[in-house]
C-alpha cells in the first residue's frame, strides 16, 4: 500500500491537531497508523482490523519504534458497533484502501459516523475505478461513496487524487 500512497502527503492536507483522537479503519499493519501516532503527540490513534497477522506486525513495529499512543483492536468493523468504541468519541477516521474488501460499504461509513463527533473528519481513500493497478472486484467509485456518506450525515469537504491509483476524499460531520 505505501508504494502507491504517501500517508505523510495525505495526512498534510487533514490539518490535524496534536491532541487529536483518531481511528484507522482496516489499518493492516499500521500503514497510516503509525504516521498518524506520531503527528498527533497528545492524542490517540485506536487501529482496527478484523485480521490477527497484521495487527500483529502493527504491535511489533509500534514496540520496535517506540509508539505509545496507538491502541489496536481486532474487530469486524461490518458489524453493528462494529470498533467497539463510544459514540461522538473521535474527531478523525481514516478509512484506507478498505471498502472495495467489503461487502457492507455502507456499514463501515455508517459505523464512522456513530463514534465521530459532530464537526469531525472522515477521510475515505479507496481505489480509482479507471486505474490501471490494484484489485479487480470490489471497488467503489468516488461517487458512490459521497451517496453513502451523505446518507449517514457527512457533506463533503474536499477531494483529490493520492497517486495514479487512489482518490481521497475528506467529509465532515454533520
Amino acid at each position: 500500500m505505501t508504494s502507491f500512497l504517501n500517508p505523510e502527503e495525505i495526512l498534510d492536507e487533514l490539518g490535524l491537531r496534536s491532541d487529536m483522537v483518531a481511528a484507522e479503519f482496516g489499518c493492516g499493519s499500521g500503514g497510516f497508523a503509525v504516521p498518524l501516532a506520531k503527528r498527533l503527540e497528545e492524542g490517540l490513534v485506536y487501529a482496527i482490523d478484523i485480521q490477527a497477522g497484521p495487527l500483529s506486525a502493527l504491535k511489533s513495529r509500534q514496540s520496535l519504534e517506540n509508539i505509545t499512543n496507538i491502541r489496536i483492536i481486532r474487530s469486524n468493523l461490518e458489524k453493528a458497533k462494529g470498533s467497539t468504541l463510544n459514540e461522538e468519541f473521535l474527531d478523525l477516521v481514516l478509512i484506507p484502501n478498505l471498502l472495495f474488501q467489503v461487502d457492507d460499504k455502507g456499514a463501515i461509513i455508517q459505523e464512522a459516523g456513530r463514534i465521530l463527533k459532530k464537526g469531525a473528519k472522515l477521510l475515505i481513500i479507496d481505489w480509482l475505478p479507471q486505474a490501471s493497478q490494484g484489485p479487480e472486484r470490489g471497488r467503489i467509485s468516488p461517487d458512490e461513496v459521497k451517496k453513502i456518506a451523505e446518507k449517514f450525515g457527512f457533506e463533503l469537504e474536499k477531494e483529490f487524487e493520492a497517486g495514479k491509483y487512489h482518490y481521497v476524499l475528506v467529509f465532515e460531520k454533520k
